[in-house]
């Protein structure tokens, strides 16, 4: 079994966002667009700006329990790989 990545903002995002009633306008310094993300999608990437997190230490930042609600992982990996497509984060090398 791999191990799970460690996440973290990709270098060069400055986060230059607006948000209001749960929704975040937010320019990605790497690309030049434009995001539309939710309320929690920005709040993890303010977490990621912090320090670099694994997934399952995001959940428990967040009171999940993988183990217990196996879906929680499921999608906070979802949502990760979505961030990550959109250059916004990247997983450390190995």
């Amino acid at each position: 079994m791999s191990s799970s990545p460690t996440w973290r903002l990709a270098p060069g995002q400055r986060l230059a966002h607006r948000c209001h009633d749960g929704e975040c306008v937010l320019f990605n310094d790497l690309t030049g667009d434009t995001h539309l993300l939710d309320q929690s999608a920005f709040d993890l990437l303010e977490v990621l700006r912090a320090a670099p997190q694994t997934a399952l230490a995001l959940l428990a930042l967040d009171g999940g329990d993988a183990a217990s609600d196996p879906a929680l992982l499921d999608d906070l990996t979802a949502l990760l790989d979505d961030l990550a497509a959109l250059e916004l984060i990247e997983a450390l090398p190995c």
